[in-house]
């Protein structure tokens, strides 16, 4: 307009102005523009011109935006999207409530400027980590390592997800023709009529990076766990490792292959007496089951294989698993397992007893080694002695050990004496207010103390050691476990008023002959006089 205006000369302005309906002012401005030499601004309208931006107009928009989004950190807990999904349409129908007039689109605008995104949930939370978690860990690499080096063979056991079996829908994308997706059922509902589900245990083992799954049809049970490990060692393991005489099975915590597992360790005791092999079993500490070799060098692997495809037939699962590869090597081969495996079996303390099992110094609940010798060649006479029938005088000499307690004995001689008395005090002190008053027999007639002062403070050292439970410890010293938890209730106290912490142990056990077996293997072999 500037232009044409110039062109015309004297009264253009006013000629342009009411050709464009434009004002006079801004076809003089433009006149000025082009006599200035000013540049062209390549736009309609000038930096900063225009409507200006809806938090610029309300300052308290963005604070109000913030609010809603992190009631936990910046708002208030009780803000009235805190149950509900926040999507930016609900937030800009809240922000308009409370008087802050804005768009859906705006809200998305303003918290892509705060750095927020679309973000579903992360799986990195594990919870309470056990403290001996990392110990663990290094222990189980160091036995992996020992075996690989002597030849032995080392395998990563679980269970994978159990499957539904028909026209289910299998998570993932498959290619297939445009706007023709497979066609599964609607509920997941299992079909009591149908074929059932599917349960693959899977073998991987570490050193030759190859897999075996066994497919069960039934339950998955201790019994179905060692079955499929018969199976590879038979057809597979014996043939890669003939001259091995140790195998290594690293498990998670939990289910059929779990530390709590009784029928475990029966059904493992039975496959090493058949098979001459020695089994040591290493479990991931609780909450790391994720960590397991086979978790993500075979079962990840053949989700992905199967991904987007309904699982009509145990046939096509067994074939799905052994066509699964990896630019690594990874071979697997699966079979069918059709057999039934009865659930809620009983094993008892004496079967567990019964057991060629050797728990490990460290965390025998977690570590221990199932020997080749049938339980029926275990005679009576090479069983451990219960502890709880020692003599006072052994088991102050067994129960004192350094191993157990944590501490010297000269250590513990020398706690005892500085509980004693206050001990003593606080136990006459609760014995008068039971009686009402004075003493009626002297200090020392009528019944005994069950546990002397310095048993009781024994006791409650291994207590608090985390050796084994209340009843455990009772059983030791020949006594029930609400004995043990008077004891405790006594002494712990002073312990903390003197500032003495007991650290935990990382030794575990069950029985007392578990106890025994392990202080016989931690005292030193006497020498004969005689040499």
């Amino acid at each position: 307009m500037g232009a044409e205006a110039r062109i015309l000369g004297h009264g253009g302005i006013r000629v342009v102005a009411q050709a464009a309906e434009a004002s006079e002012t801004t076809v003089r401005k433009g006149v000025d523009e082009l006599e200035a030499g000013a540049e062209p601004l390549g736009r309609v309208r000038r930096p900063g011109g225009g409507r200006k931006r809806a938090d610029e107009v309300d300052p308290g928009l963005r604070p109000a935006l913030l609010a809603l989004v992190e009631p936990d950190m910046r708002g208030d807990p009780m803000s009235p999207l805190r149950w509900t999904t926040k999507s930016t349409r609900r937030l800009a129908d809240e922000l308009t409530r409370q008087g802050h007039r804005v768009s859906a689109d705006t809200v998305a605008d303003l918290l892509r400027e705060e750095g927020f995104s679309l973000q579903a949930n992360a799986k990195t939370v594990e919870g309470a980590q056990h403290p001996d978690r990392d110990a663990q860990f290094r222990y189980i690499n160091d036995r992996a390592k020992e075996h690989m080096g002597a030849g032995d063979p080392v395998i990563s056991v679980d269970t994978k997800k159990k499957e539904l079996v028909g026209q289910y829908k299998n998570g993932g994308l498959e290619w297939r023709p445009k706007g023709l997706p497979t066609q599964v059922r609607t509920h997941d509902f299992l079909d009591r009529q149908g074929p059932g589900k599917a349960i693959p245990y899977g073998i991987y083992d570490v050193a030759a990076n190859t897999g075996w799954v066994s497919v069960g049809t039934d339950h998955d049970t201790a019994a179905f766990a060692v079955a499929s490990i018969r199976r590879w060692w038979k057809a597979r393991g014996s043939h890669d490792y003939p001259q091995a005489t140790r195998l290594l099975i690293t498990a998670d915590a939990g289910g059929s292959n779990g530390y709590r597992t009784r029928a475990w360790k029966t059904e493992l005791a039975a496959l090493a007496a058949e098979s001459g092999l020695e089994i040591t079993v290493c479990h991931m500490p609780p909450g790391t089951s994720k960590w397991n070799k086979i978790e993500h060098r075979l079962f990840s692997h053949i989700s992905m294989n199967w991904r987007g495809r309904p699982l009509t037939s145990h046939d096509i699962i067994v074939n799905s698993i052994k066509a699964t590869t990896t630019h690594t090597g990874l071979s697997v081969h699966a079979e069918l397992d059709p057999g039934t495996y009865e659930t809620g079996i009983k094993v008892t303390d004496k079967d567990i007893d019964a057991l060629p099992m050797h728990r490990h110094r460290f965390h025998g609940d977690w570590n221990y080694t199932l020997h080749p010798q049938h339980r029926d060649t275990v005679s009576a006479a090479e069983e451990p002695r219960p502890a709880k029938h020692l003599s006072a005088r052994s088991r102050a000499d067994d129960l004192r050990n350094p191993e157990l307690t944590g501490m010297t004995e000269p250590a513990l001689d020398g706690l005892v004496e500085q509980l004693s008395q206050r001990l003593d005090e606080l136990r006459e002190h609760g014995r008068s207010q039971q009686r009402g008053g004075d003493r009626i027999r002297a200090r020392g007639a009528g019944a005994k103390d069950r546990l002397t002062t310095a048993d009781r403070v024994l006791a409650t050292v291994l207590y608090l050691r985390k050796l084994g439970t209340r009843d455990l410890i009772g059983q030791l010293f020949g006594l029930n476990g609400s004995t043990i938890t008077r004891a405790v209730h006594q002494v712990q106290p002073l312990l903390a008023e003197n500032g003495h912490t007991i650290p935990p142990s990382t030794a575990r056990f069950r029985t007392p002959a578990d106890v025994t077996a392990f202080i016989s293997s931690s005292r030193p072999t006497k020498i004969n006089s005689a040499c």
